[in-house]
């Protein structure tokens, strides 16, 4: 179908969106460098702070400005029961996803921006602001990744998914949420290392080679997916659910599920996971 005047195009999109993210982690730094800051709990039980709120307030401002055609479904907003209709284009955000890593100080906190189109994550920004890392990706086009300096990116270096190597599979797994079916998941494989890394940054780990497999046995929601996605599916890797479809987006009216809810997935680097060697095998 055809794109609404009021939406630019992709690159102009992906640039708006490295700035909506780079200005809301900037507000996210400033509370997160308070000597305390108060935290409290979503319905769900997961926590929400100011940072969450702020983020997620500076993002929705940008948007209106960038691309006004286009539906924005944010985690707080929908938290609250605030969802927009979406169409054939919407945009997910998650304003800081890892919140238990911001409460904790980690530093494994995201910013993420992504758009859907007709169902896929093709455009995503992933900003961790704590590391002074951002990444972006553009189906078609490419991933890269820039380290931040005064607001800014300091200068883009393309980055691209690779394959495992000899000794097994380099995996990163949740730092907050790591289940039980995920480790007995991972017993079919031969595993050379394991790292436990929070939100968003699992995507990007394998997005610029220094991990092979991000399996997700667990609850997520698509605000948290979608941009992780979108970068590592532009540095040629793949999200795959657990019978080998592609991660889709604009999931509602779920059969005994909530709207945007994802089944659990797996995502990988620049291979096909039926070609890995498993234990035993």
């Amino acid at each position: 179908m055809p794109r609404p005047d009021d939406v630019p195009g992709d690159a102009d999109l992906l640039d708006g969106f490295v700035a909506a993210a780079l200005e809301a982690g900037g507000a996210i730094l400033e509370i997160y460098r308070r000597p305390s800051f108060e935290t409290n709990s979503k319905d769900d039980g997961s926590p929400v702070t100011e940072a969450d709120t702020r983020a997620e307030a500076i993002i929705h401002r940008a948007l209106a400005l960038l691309a006004p055609g286009l539906a924005v479904v944010a985690e707080e907003a929908a938290s609250a029961g605030l969802v927009p209709e979406t169409a054939h284009d919407f945009i997910l955000v998650d304003p800081l996803d890892g919140t238990r890593e911001f409460v904790s100080r980690n530093g494994d906190f995201t910013v993420n921006i992504g758009l859907i189109r007709n169902g896929v994550a093709v455009l995503g920004v992933v900003y961790a602001p704590a590391l002074g890392l951002v990444y972006s990706g553009q189906i078609g086009t490419g991933a890269r990744r820039a380290q931040v300096a005064g607001g800014l990116p300091a200068g883009w270096t393309p980055i691209e998914a690779g394959t495992p190597g000899t000794g097994g599979l380099r995996v990163v797994g949740s730092r907050s949420h790591m289940s039980d079916e995920t480790r007995r998941y991972l017993e079919a494989f031969e595993v050379a290392d394991l790292v436990p890394v929070g939100s968003s940054l699992k995507f990007c780990k394998v997005a610029e080679g220094g991990a092979d497999l991000y399996p997700r046995m667990g609850r997520t929601m698509e605000w948290d997916t979608a941009a992780g996605d979108a970068v590592l599916r532009a540095a040629g890797g793949q999200v795959l659910t657990l019978d080998g479809a592609r991660l889709g987006y604009g999931k509602r009216r779920q059969p005994g599920d909530a709207d945007f809810a994802n089944p659990w997935f797996v995502a990988t680097g620049a291979f096909d996971m039926s070609t890995v060697r498993r234990t035993g095998g």
